[in-house]
């Protein structure tokens, strides 16, 4: 087929329409703001709507509202929006509304800078507003699945009626790859539950307060059980050289193709090092390191932050091998930095 080059951040703005969403509702900031700038330009042609919120905070309520028609719609931003819009993430996710929510993340805390990150991990995967819910967080490695993964977002939102986020780092929404555009999803899901109109029906209500203690609870339970049910089914990732290795590195997004270069690298100085990527950030895949903490010496985390992957890490392995880190933030270790890591761990612990 046919390759064509984009920026990753339209190739998952064209992938959202692929999918057909229908609605985005969003504020720009630096560096997902192609994400929005496509949709601007495309929506209008194609009888979708698009709206630059007055804020973070309008434009999740919007996605909120939007998402109880049964429409497939989105929002996009970096960390500090995401940060805003955390309440009304909240309200979605108890309202069991499907929607897309992409962060394009940059460094922090506070404002920090443009620079690339991944350091919104606790922010994705541990739920930044209030209450128990949890969302899918989908991590792409490269264009290609910024697109796949935008059309696969939507398929799990709707299948399980619940927000799915997709963090990608900015050199990743900026950075330009040939890629194949995937043909448009032709088949949705039902939707009986939206606010759609009701002749002929009861109407349908999306409310959030519960004012019985018993019910709440009730609530609580019957989204509890939803999200065992995510984790039983759609933990992915990828594993690489695994069987044989004394060291695994683990690393996620573009990371994981900068440490799987070291990786090989490694290897040709006679290291066994295999390299284990998570593609979902939640659900974690914990079986896979699990089971590669029943050969491996020790393991590596290698992430654009100050380390947060490695509490999942650590709870995967539990005590049975040490879990070794290295990262930096803001500026995206080469594949030569993270060889030399590997190295010093291997020197070190004489593996």
């Amino acid at each position: 087929m046919e390759k064509i080059l984009m920026k990753g951040n339209e190739a998952l703005a064209e992938g959202a329409i692929i999918a057909g969403c229908k609605a985005f509702f969003g504020y720009p900031i630096t560096p997902s703001s192609e994400i929005a700038e496509y949709m601007a330009r495309k929506f209008p042609k194609i009888d979708g709507v698009f709206v630059q919120a007055e804020s973070e905070l309008a434009a999740i309520n919007m996605v909120y509202g939007g998402a109880a028609t049964g429409h497939r719609v989105m929002t996009a931003s970096s960390g500090p929006g995401i940060s805003l819009k955390q309440e009304g993430i909240s309200f979605i996710a108890e309202a069991e509304l499907p929607c897309l929510i992409v962060n394009v993340s940059r460094g922090g805390p506070g404002l920090g800078g443009i620079q690339p990150a991944q350091s919104d991990y606790f922010q994705a995967t541990r739920g930044g507003g209030h209450g128990d819910y949890r969302l899918i967080v989908l991590a792409p490695s490269g264009v290609q699945e910024m697109m796949d993964f935008a059309i696969e977002g939507f398929d799990l939102a709707d299948r399980y009626r619940t927000p799915v986020m997709i963090m990608a780092e900015g050199t990743l929404g900026q950075m330009m790859e040939p890629i194949i555009v995937r043909e448009p999803v032709i088949q949705f899901y039902d939707k009986p539950w939206a606010t759609n109109g009701c002749q002929g029906r009861e109407p349908n209500i999306v409310n959030t307060l519960h004012l019985s203690a018993d019910y709440l609870e009730e609530r609580n339970h019957h989204l509890q059980k939803k999200y065992d049910a995510i984790a039983s089914r759609e933990k992915r990732a990828e594993s690489y050289l695994t069987e044989d290795a004394d060291l695994v590195v683990v690393a996620f997004g573009l990371m994981a193709r900068i440490a799987k270069k070291a990786v090989m690298e490694a290897r040709k100085s006679g290291i066994k090092v295999g390299l284990i990527r998570p593609i979902t950030l939640w659900p974690f895949p914990d079986a896979e390191i699990s089971k590669a903490a029943q050969t491996t010496k020790r393991f590596l985390s290698v992430e654009i932050s100050m380390g947060q992957m490695i509490e999942d890490i650590r709870l995967a392995v539990a005590g049975r091998v040490p879990v070794d880190f290295f990262g930096r933030i803001g500026i995206t270790p080469n594949p030569e930095e993270v060889f030399r890591a590997i190295m010093q761990v291997a020197e070190r612990e004489g593996i």
